[in-house]
Formats: structure tokens, sequence, C-alpha cells
């Protein structure tokens, strides 16, 4: 039985389409290939779980409630028998997402590329060049903020209690956090890729701008867990400069669309013939 045959290029029709058994098969093929990188990723995941562990806990560390069950000395706690090996591999996984992120990009890239005429798929590459250093410049800006946003949070308790903080519960927080700002931080690229593809034009952005605006402000109060000030106000505030910046794209590229003359034709559509020359 051959699990990895991919279609041959005689399967795509004279339209750039894929009959619905090849397209699942490719689907099929490209799921196994990122899900073969993703174990490979957390096998990776388990040799380095120290260091890592080390960086995840800094945030935590930094702040006066991780001192109180034992002054001097960052403490977090367990809470089960089971709970240690959960703690391992959530955070082999997250070593795992981020090593086999190239693989599973191109998977991603590769399986929606056929559906893209060819003066989009250029930009493809570009797509996904920028898109993973704005996750993780979105992600890097949420551990820097992590120390000052716990402490707020913590800061909250009565001066006569102590934080247990249990491992499970601060993984989940920093995960959350960490998923929440590389994500936020994609949604600009998403509106260029939507306007290169013609989807979403510059009157349409900037006729909504102020909606989108308010309702950035809205999605990191709203979506950051505790939902600090301090937390929502460094999601949205990069948000709303990076809009600004896909705005600025989308309007440049629409100015000089009409310079190239081809820009506006389709792949399929033969260009005009000049006369005149």
């Amino acid at each position: 039985m051959v699990l990895f045959k991919r279609p041959a290029k005689a399967a795509i029709d004279d339209e750039g389409r894929m009959p619905l058994m090849e397209h699942l098969r490719e689907l099929r093929n490209r799921l196994v290939f990122a899900l073969l990188a993703l174990i490979v990723g957390i096998v990776v995941g388990f040799f380095v779980f120290d260091p890592v562990w080390a960086f995840l806990k800094e945030p935590f560390c930094d702040t006066a409630a991780a001192q109180q069950l034992r002054p001097g000395h960052c403490t977090l706690t367990t809470g089960g028998i089971f709970q240690s090996f959960f703690t391992t591999l959530k955070v082999s996984a997250m070593v795992g997402i981020l090593v086999s992120s190239p693989v599973w990009l191109y998977q991603i890239w590769a399986f929606v590329t056929p559906a893209l005429y060819r003066n989009e798929k250029r930009y493809s590459v570009a797509f996904l060049s920028i898109a993973i250093p704005l996750f993780l410049g979105g992600a890097a800006l949420a551990y820097i903020i992590m120390d000052t946003s716990l402490a707020i949070l913590l800061g909250f308790m009565p001066s006569d209690t102590v934080a247990t903080i249990q491992i499970n519960e601060y993984l989940d927080y920093v995960l959350i956090m960490l998923v929440i700002f590389g994500v936020s931080f994609e949604l600009p690229l998403i509106l260029v890729f939507l306007n290169i593809i013609g989807v979403l034009s510059h009157a349409t952005v900037k006729k909504h701008r102020r909606t989108v605006v308010f309702l950035m402000f809205v999605f990191g109060a709203v979506i950051t867990p505790g939902g600090d000030p301090l937390t929502m106000m460094a999601l949205a505030a990069p948000m709303v400069v990076l809009y600004f910046v896909a705005e600025g794209f989308i309007l440049l590229r629409e100015r000089r669309r009409p310079q190239d003359p081809d820009a506006l034709l389709s792949d399929d559509e033969a260009a005009p013939l000049n006369l005149d020359d």
C-alpha cells in the first residue's frame, strides 16, 4: 500500500483544478508529512526540556509571589501524579511546533498554491517568510511583558495569602499568551494577502478603519488572560500599528497597479495589442 503517492501533474485540468479524490489524497499526504515533522520536533523537545522550562518559568520567577513558599527559590507546585508527565509533554509539544514550523508551513503553502493564479503564487513565499517573524515577534512581546502582567494579576491577592501556582496552570497561561500574541500579529498580513488575491480593496479597509481599531482594543481586553490593562494595550497597540502599515502597503500597491497594464489581467486573459506601434 502506497501512503505517500503524490498526485500526478496530469491530474490537474486545464483550468488549474484538481479532482476531488486527488485533492483529498493530497491533503492526506500533506497532513501526514506535517504530523511526522511535529513528532520529530516533540522528540527534540524532550531532550531540551530543562533549558526550555527554565526559560519559560523566568517571568514567574521575577514576581514576588514566586518566593512565598520557599524564600530565595522560585517555586511552582504540582497537584497530581501524572501532572509532571503532561507538563513535559506540553513543553515538548511547544518546542515541536516551533521546530517543525518550516515543514508544516510549507505543507500548507504547497496545498494552497494550486488554487492560486501564477501572479498570486509569487507572493506566497514572501507571505510565509514574513508570517514566521511576525509570529515570533508577537510571542517575544508576550514573553517580555509577562512578568509585569503576572505581577499585576498576583498583586490583587490579600496580603495574608500565599500563592500556590500549579505548573499546569502557569504553563497554560504562558501558552495562551504566546499563541494569542503570535497569531494576532498575523492579522494585518492576512489583510495584505486578501488584497493581493483581489478579495479586499483599500476603500473597504479605509471605510471600516475606526471600527477595526476599536474592535482590536476590545479583542485585546477580551482575549488576553486576566484582562489587565497592560496586556490589553501591549496587544492592541502593535496590532493597530501593523494595521496601518498593512493599509499603507495596500494603498501603495493599488496606486502602482494602473502603471502596469498586465497587472489587471488574469493569467488566462491575453494582453491587448497596441496597434499604434
